[in-house]
């Protein structure tokens, strides 16, 4: 009976933090000269955390800017090809992180990004109900989940990254066979202007 009481509220515990937190993963593209910026409202003290890979375009970097509710830039990052940055939200507000490719002269870019908002702050009240042990069961299942967020999107971003490299030895290959039939090209009209020459020089001894 009281294995039953725990695993229900496991279970429970293991809902409401789904409910509460959540995660969001997109793909979005990025045209040369262009900023695409979104946007989350937040409550204060909340966990946020991004994390982004860029998946194709040029030399694979993107610029990365957070603001916050009061308009201060909470994170800039130039020129980057993957990153995460986790922070606490210090207001209430709108916060806007932004992906830049004014850098760019003509090539777009894919970027891969995850949202994490995290659990909203607990009141003294909610505090006050809840025993010693469940706070440490629900600080436990706490854990469980963010670890099981960070391995979900550590998958996402080495299959990106699996592709990425997957394409360059593509291109790489494409690049070699082609280097190769135009070696062999060269060496083949070499070799007819070498047998060519050959038989005009023997040619004209013969007349002398």
């Amino acid at each position: 009976m009281i294995k039953m009481t725990i695993q229900s509220s496991l279970v429970a515990a293991v809902i409401s933090l789904l409910c509460v937190g959540y995660c969001s993963a997109y793909f979005i593209h990025i045209d040369a000269h262009a900023e695409e910026c979104f946007f989350d409202k937040v409550t204060s003290g909340t966990k946020m955390s991004l994390m982004f890979e860029v998946a194709e375009g040029g030399f694979l970097d993107i610029d990365v800017k957070i603001y916050g509710p009061d308009g201060k830039i909470i994170h800039q990052g130039d020129r980057e090809s993957n990153g995460k940055y986790t922070f606490a939200a210090h207001m209430d507000g709108v916060y806007k992180y932004c992906f830049s490719n004014q850098m760019s002269t003509m090539t777009p870019k894919i970027v891969m990004f995850t949202v994490d908002i995290g659990e909203k702050p607990k009141d003294q009240q909610g505090d006050m109900d809840g025993d010693a042990s469940h706070t440490k069961l629900a600080e436990m299942v706490n854990e469980l989940s963010t670890a099981l967020t960070g391995a979900k999107h550590e998958q996402e971003y080495m299959e990106v990254r699996e592709r990425i490299h997957r394409s360059i030895n593509d291109n790489t290959n494409s690049r070699v066979v082609l280097w190769a039939f135009f070696e062999a090209l060269v060496l083949v009209a070499m070799s007819l202007g070498q047998v060519y020459y050959l038989k005009r020089f023997f040619e004209v001894r013969r007349v002398v």
